[in-house]
């Protein structure tokens, strides 16, 4: 879940690396768990990965992209560094955390989330020799691979079912931070709502703005949110907040007939949410880990990807879960919708 913004914006705090610790560059207390793994062949791979705040555990954005890099090093042997932003991450702790990597030797790196833009242009150019990625964002450099995905489309498949599961005509939206990138997961979800069924109300409410980053990372305020949205009539609850999800997924399971939309993840099929998985009508699943997987094996190739890679619907770069069988009896409006979306018929907007 994360904004593609050009590498001229003011980018926000957001990643690092970490198996399940929060680090923070040089500057902030780096806790980060290197899960070095075995050291392959000379064929294997030296992973850099620097998580989005919440980090590997999330059981959302950051465990999809742990996933593509998992796949990756299992095949290719190799090893990974890992650490996790922190909410008070400044632009010299990303740069620095991204700086310390490369010169380790790792590469590829990967920063996972918007957040690396800027610090990765930089960075980047200091290290031509070095392949970088980054996920949510676009760098225009010539040895980064900018790894993007429609959100817009698939929240709107998301609105979709909602429209189609609401009982009580009132639906709603809970969003990380309030940032472009979130506003596509509302933008395509409010729209997917409407053409379904007009007379259903969309809720929205954010739970952190600007640079404060803790609304990706806090499931007490997810929980607290969607609790308030539940005690005001919405029975279906679509949440785009990073771990802060997993307390939305808790309060909607806690109330009888209602239903949470995951993000990212599958996230019915996540072991730490199994208890509340028949609360998870579906999930809007974006392929954070094929993208990654993709960069890092295009490097083991010796032919690395740059450019902006755009994950769509078309390519089944995201997509609804059907875990749960759960939206089954929907299915033939949803695979309307889609193919409405993937030949162009309808547009989904990106801003609400």
């Amino acid at each position: 879940m994360r904004r593609v913004a050009k590498l001229s914006a003011a980018c926000i705090a957001t990643a690092a690396l970490a198996v399940t610790a929060t680090a923070c560059g040089s500057t902030s207390s780096d806790s980060s768990s290197s899960s070095s793994a075995s050291t392959g062949s000379g064929s294997g791979v030296k992973i850099g990965l620097a998580f989005d705040v919440g980090g590997r555990g999330d059981r959302s954005f950051n465990d999809s992209a742990a996933r593509g890099a998992d796949k990756a090093k299992s095949e290719f042997g190799g090893s990974t560094k890992e650490l996790t932003a922190k909410n008070s991450d400044t632009e010299a702790d990303r740069e620095q955390r991204l700086t310390d990597l490369a010169q380790a030797g790792y590469n590829p790196v990967v920063g996972v989330g918007f957040s690396y833009a800027a610090s990765m242009t930089k960075v980047a150019a200091k290290f031509p020799k070095t392949s970088f990625g980054i996920v949510d964002s676009v760098v225009d450099a010539k040895n980064v691979d900018s790894i993007t995905f429609t959100e817009e489309q698939g929240s709107y498949l998301a609105g979709v079912a909602a429209a189609l599961k609401t009982k009580k005509n009132h639906v709603g939206f809970i969003g990380g931070v309030d940032t472009p990138l979130i506003k596509k997961f509302e933008a395509g979800y409010a729209q997917g709502v409407k053409d379904t069924n007009p007379k259903v109300k969309v809720d929205v409410q954010y739970l952190t703005h600007g640079s404060d980053l803790s609304g990706f990372s806090s499931p007490d305020k997810g929980k607290e949110a969607a609790s308030g949205m539940l005690d005001n009539g919405a029975d279906v609850v679509y949440t785009a907040a990073g771990s802060s999800g997993n307390g939305a997924i808790e309060a909607v399971a806690g109330t009888k007939g209602a239903w949470a939309i995951g993000v990212d993840s599958d996230q019915y099929n996540i072991p730490g949410l199994a208890k509340y998985k028949n609360a998870i009508l579906t999930s809007m699943v974006k392929n954070v880990d094929v993208g990654v997987y993709d960069f890092i094996k295009s490097v083991h190739d010796g032919k690395p990807l740059t450019g902006q890679n755009n994950y769509t619907l078309a390519k089944n770069g995201v997509s609804l879960a059907t875990s749960g069988g759960f939206i089954d009896d929907i299915k033939t409006q949803l695979d309307a919708a889609k193919k409405k979306i993937v030949d162009g018929t309808i547009t989904v907007k990106t801003t609400p």
